[in-house]
């Protein structure tokens, strides 16, 4: 038997409710691989899945959510894993259409599985998680496109959420000059100490102009937002530069003209972490490894056990979470 935190609708309502629950390993769905789960964390799709109506993502019910998860293999039908060896896991709609970290056993396919990289153990991948991971890709696209530290500041917008927090303190260890966008001026100190050089109001970016072209300002950059700040950002972009769009906090809409395009040959890149092969996946992490500062990593890290989850899934669809959540299955 394990514990879990289990969604369970009630069909008069029609609404889901999360209770912790003892569940048997025969449970646990199809897969080649089942691991002992040490950690998990909070994502923005955590909280979706976690809401009554499963914001859309769940699809059957009983449900685990829980997008990420780190721990130790404990069976394995597939050669690639054996008993003993460390693994996280990220995306794959894990936590959304399939049972997810959530609980202190987890039963996945292999392919969805990438080794632990030397130098991070399950609670330090945790605080990386999904949002580490996608910043990690991040800068590995802009870097891709030409990114180099000296070009100029490098824009990282949602900077004091999960992804931006990240990004930042990546890319002020690789030595580059980080503006890191807030709508919570009580975040700017926490954001100084993981590496920003410069805090922008986030209202100085929310407005939208007629004008599509504004002064050549960003060397490149990280956006979690989208909506109008994507729109304003990319007209603001120096010449050549790459935006990473990796986020929807600010909306699906881009209200924007080709023009940063055409003139200034702005590239916008998607940043996909749920589907992506892999090889970049095993990419991203030994960079985690080898560039992610890891004192900076703890300061981000707020610890969380299973019963604290239902509150802070409601929070983080709030803005109101900072920095990582690190989940301790067996807290």
């Amino acid at each position: 038997m394990f514990k879990a935190l289990v969604m369970e609708k009630d069909e008069e309502s029609g609404l889901a409710a999360a209770a912790i629950k003892e569940l048997s390993e025969d449970q646990l769905p199809a897969g080649d691989v089942t691991v002992a789960v040490e950690y998990s964390t909070v994502n923005y799709k955590d909280g979706l899945c976690l809401s009554p109506k499963g914001g859309g993502l769940v699809r059957n019910y009983p449900h685990v959510p829980g997008i990420d998860f780190a721990g130790t293999v404990e069976a394995s039908d597939d050669d690639r894993y054996k008993p003993g060896d460390k693994v996280v896991l990220t995306g794959w709609r894990v936590g959304e259409m399939h049972w997810g970290g959530y609980g202190q056993k987890a039963r996945v396919k292999a392919d969805w599985l990438v080794p632990l990289p030397e130098g991070l153990d399950a609670r330090q991948a945790m605080a990386v998680g999904t949002a580490g991971f996608t910043a990690m890709l991040s800068v590995m696209a802009l870097e891709d496109h030409g990114l180099e530290p000296g070009q100029g500041p490098v824009l990282v917008t949602g900077a004091a959420g999960g992804v931006g927090s990240v990004a930042t303190a990546i890319l002020a260890n690789l030595g580059y000059e980080v503006a890191g966008v807030t709508g919570r001026p009580e975040t700017a100190d926490y954001l100084r100490e993981l590496g920003a050089s410069q805090i922008v109001a986030r209202e100085e970016l929310n407005e939208t102009v007629k004008r599509p072209l504004e002064t050549e300002t960003w060397a490149g950059c990280i956006d979690a937002v989208g909506g109008e700040m994507l729109a304003r950002v990319l007209g603001q972009m120096k010449y050549g530069a790459s935006v990473a769009a990796v986020g929807l906090a600010g909306g699906a809409g881009l209200p924007a003209t080709v023009i940063p395009f055409l003139l200034r040959g702005v590239n916008l890149l998607g940043i996909d972490s749920v589907m992506r092969p892999f090889e970049d996946r095993q990419r991203a992490w030994q960079r985690l490894a080898t560039d992610l500062p890891m004192e900076k990593l703890e300061a981000m890290v707020q610890p969380a056990t299973l019963s604290d989850l239902p509150e802070l899934g409601a929070g983080i669809l709030k803005g109101q979470v900072k920095g990582r959540v690190v989940v301790d299955l067996n807290g």
